[in-house]
């Protein structure tokens, strides 16, 4: 097994491009084969490989004739994975999970999609969702389904659970991610990676995915590393046309790991109050982390699960209606969808002008709210997972039920949807592994632009109890 902690991750295999112990075209190809061996998980719902060794010619060409030039790039010649939803890629044609979307492949990058390019990282496939992100499995009626690399017959989360599939297994190191309801995180958690939602505004959105979710989504990555995180986030955010002012983002921060994090006020919430129970051992591993930031200097408060038990709920209500009618509004045609996709479409057409005005006011509400109890803690942690991945299945589309769909992703990841609510940062990190070999995930929440901060005081936890990969990374020089 392979720690976690500074190596086996994207700089890492970067570096040895640029040092000439590998090439990005043989990166590209041991990531090609290790898709190939590990087809049966289903992370990959699109794979080019003439796109992928394209781009890894040309790294390669590029970096023989401007040396210096790919030596600033963080992930020069990383194979790269984008999500079969949110940025896009030429070449790679996004239908988010759904036999409703016709398979166009776009002639041009989005954004976001520029700058994956242009940090080094050389796509070649998208991965697993379930049909238009409805969910914290990524199960979709089209194929395949995403499972675990660390138990095969449970959920590698959801949606982006083919990202955290694709790199829990080694076949990439980093992948694309989107978080509007815990989407990154919850992967992130199912599989034992590094998951950052980050700052409302933070990432370019544009021009068509984030601008139309009112706010909530936003992207970034699954990583192996917190140092991979940190270097996306660096090199990734900022200036993005539509959000003016940026926000004032604790950056850079790769370079600040290791830095001592000032004394903060951890508010600590272990259990809920509503919903299903955080299991004992998930629970226990949020108490250790917190008696490790308190053995680094900071203290603790606990907080009273009540207390954020109606912020929950608000959070769950604007999701509701934003996603409903965001939904309703792109999809004309419901014949090609999933029941319950077809069920939130529906429930998107019958919400009222009203309803909406309704969600944004509450979405308003509960961020001042969480602003609020920032004036008397810094840093909130708490589980980010109920319990274990679920089985595959556990969260069908055969029905129309779209309240059990809410409730049952609020049950798994209770703390998820606050953050995409108040458009504040958090992020995900295994803290220990239960008595089963799964990984046991852990949530900071911080105000608004504390991403950086989130980063460095994760490194203390890490440092405390490491991670340890049950698969290699392909291409990765010994």
């Amino acid at each position: 097994m392979t720690s976690a902690e500074d190596s086996s991750d994207a700089a890492d295999l970067a570096e040895a491009i640029r040092s000439g112990r590998t090439s990005a075209v043989a990166a590209m190809e041991a990531a090609l084969a290790r898709a190939d061996a590990m087809r049966g998980l289903g992370a990959i719902s699109r794979l080019d490989a003439d796109l992928g060794r394209a781009a890894a010619e040309a790294l390669d060409a590029g970096l023989a004739r401007r040396p210096n030039y790919y030596r600033i790039k963080p992930f020069t010649g990383v194979p790269f994975l984008m999500k079969d939803l949110g940025a896009t890629v030429a070449g790679l044609p996004v239908v988010c999970g759904s036999a409703s979307i016709p398979a166009i492949a776009p002639e041009t990058d989005s954004e976001l999609g520029r700058r994956f390019k242009a940090a080094g990282l050389a796509p070649f496939g998208l991965t697993t969702v379930p049909e238009f992100g409805l969910s914290l499995s990524s199960e979709p009626a089209i194929g395949p389904l995403a499972r675990n690399p660390l138990d095969p017959e449970r959920t590698a989360g959801g949606s982006s659970g083919g990202a955290a599939s694709a790199v829990a297994a080694g076949i990439v190191a980093i992948a694309h991610a989107t978080d509007a309801g815990g989407s990154t995180r919850v992967p992130a958690a199912c599989c034992g990676l590094v998951g950052l939602k980050p700052t409302r505004g933070a990432m370019p959105s544009g021009p068509d995915f984030g601008n139309h979710i009112g706010g909530v989504a936003a992207e970034l990555v699954v990583s192996r590393s917190l140092r991979d995180t940190a270097l996306a986030l660096d090199r990734l955010s900022g200036a993005a046309e539509g959000f003016s002012p940026d926000p004032e983002l604790d950056l850079p921060v790769a370079g600040r790991l290791d830095e001592a994090v000032e004394p903060l006020r951890i508010g600590v919430v272990a259990e809920v109050a509503e919903g299903r129970p955080i299991d004992a051992e998930r629970a226990e591993a949020v108490r250790h982390a917190a008696s490790v930031l308190a053995s680094a200097g900071h203290s603790l408060h606990g907080i009273d699960p009540a207390r954020l038990a109606p912020l929950g709920r608000a959070s769950t209500l604007v999701f509701d209606r934003i996603i409903c009618t965001n939904l309703a509004r792109n999809m004309p045609d419901l014949s090609k969808v999933e029941p319950l996709t077809a069920a939130v479409a529906r429930r998107g057409l019958a919400m009222t002008a009203r309803d909406y005005q309704e969600a944004e006011m509450t979405a308003v509400r509960t961020a001042h709210a969480l602003w609020r109890l920032f004036d008397e803690v810094d840093i909130l942690l708490t589980p980010m997972l109920s319990g274990p991945p679920l089985a595959i299945g556990a969260f069908p589309f055969d029905h129309d039920d779209v309240e059990l769909q809410w409730r049952r992703m609020g049950d798994f990841a209770p703390y998820a949807m606050l953050a995409n609510v108040a458009g504040t940062p958090a992020l995900t990190v295994p803290h220990g592994s239960d008595a089963a070999g799964l990984p046991l995930p852990v949530q900071l929440i911080g105000p608004m632009a504390s991403d950086g901060l989130l980063i460095r005081l994760a490194r203390v936890l890490q440092r405390a109890q490491p991670w340890a990969f049950r698969h290699s990374l392909a291409g990765l020089p010994a």
